[in-house]
């Protein structure tokens, strides 16, 4: 993956949100060569830079809102113009829609 430094300000956001997901079973972990948030040893977002890249999989509504939100990109973990169309990338200027996309992602995850 191409590697981006992230803020202090997106880790403890994303912090925070793994916090928050402990109950549902999500655990920190890597993947990517990022720090990642598990479900069963599989990641359901990952911080990149000052982005969190949410596996919302596709032609979903969550996933299509998340794409509209400014900023937010498919995740080209690459950089080479490769996305991973399951995944949405959204900025930290959005950090306040990361909980709702977190959730979305853990229930997509859950299918």
């Amino acid at each position: 993956m191409e590697k981006r430094e992230s803020s202090a300000a997106a880790v403890a956001a994303f912090e925070h949100l793994g916090a928050d997901l402990l109950d549902a079973g999500v655990v920190a972990g890597q993947m990517f060569g990022a720090r990642s948030l598990l479900l069963e040893k599989k990641a359901i977002a990952c911080l990149n830079g000052d982005t969190v890249a949410f596996k919302l999989g596709r032609d979903n509504p969550e996933h299509a809102r998340a794409l509209a939100l400014p900023g937010a990109v498919l995740f080209d973990p690459s950089g080479m113009g490769r996305p991973f169309k399951d995944w949405v990338e959204v900025p930290l200027s959005a950090a306040g829609e990361w909980p709702a996309l977190a959730d979305a992602a853990l229930a997509a995850a859950r299918q």
